[in-house]
């Protein structure tokens, strides 16, 4: 594969996924990860994407949502690690929220069939906790948002000011600490996540390396909100340091 040739599957595989890894480029165009370094480089410099801590992530703006069954398979080991941390964060009796990311998806399918209430817009967190007698399951209902498998819109937000709940576990696009906010790339996922954060009295935000120093199209909240974030690497000196000032524990998996 030429370079140009190489520079133009980065680029479509970045926008494709929204963020992609040093890593998963180099195993998908085979090549080194210093040259996949090298090439997100020249790229963020002419443009066409940004870098992130770990990768790259896509400049489209209020990008179209990935599939969920592309967003289940891309770094779906680290993802279930951070699943299962955050069901050990789970006590009987909680009033939990779930929102519509794959890794609430595999919250759900190891989750302990243990008394539960658990609200989501998630078609697949519902489907995977249908079979578990002892969790009462709540959805939101509203627009469904086919592509990630979701519940969205007016009739979603209005449904969750009924609620109040103990934990909320949220996922996003972007956890950017010099401007303090995590975001998402879709609005309507993200007015939603709003309203989520509103009604919860905890916010753990399960966030791989890929997300850190990212700032999607639009803002969810800013990170004074978060209690709690689950990762899957240390986050480097410099962000640690930043995300110092918002007082969050970092569990890392």
């Amino acid at each position: 594969m030429l370079a140009a040739e190489r520079y133009d599957r980065i680029v479509e595989l970045v926008n494709l996924n929204g963020s992609m890894r040093v890593s998963e480029l180099s195993e998908r165009c085979r090549v080194t990860e210093e040259t996949i370094r090298r090439d997100l480089d020249r790229l963020e410099q002419a443009g066409r994407l940004r870098r992130s801590h770990g990768g790259a992530v896509s400049v489209k703006e209020d990008q179209p949502e990935i599939p969920y069954r592309v967003r289940e398979t891309t770094q779906a080991e680290e993802k279930k690690r951070i699943a299962h941390a955050a069901v050990s964060m789970i006590e009987p009796g909680d009033r939990i929220l779930l929102d519509a990311s794959t890794t609430a998806g595999y919250m759900a399918a190891s989750m302990p069939d243990i008394p539960l209430t658990v609200l989501t817009n998630s078609i697949q967190v519902a489907t995977e906790l249908s079979s578990k007698d002892k969790i009462e399951v709540i959805s939101t209902g509203g627009q469904l948002a086919q592509r990630s498998l979701s519940f969205v819109g007016p009739l979603a937000e209005r449904s969750l000011e009924t609620y109040h709940v103990d934990k909320l576990f949220l996922s996003c696009k972007g956890v950017h600490p010099e401007s303090g906010s995590i975001s998402e790339s879709n609005e309507l996922q993200a007015r939603l996540k709003q309203r989520m954060v509103g009604i919860s009295d905890q916010v753990i935000l399960l966030a791989d390396a890929s997300k850190f120093g990212v700032r999607a199209f639009a803002r969810v909240t800013g990170l004074q909100a978060v209690h709690n974030i689950i990762t899957d690497q240390v986050p480097d000196p410099e962000m640690l340091e930043r995300l110092k000032v918002y007082n969050i524990t970092i569990t890392t998996v």
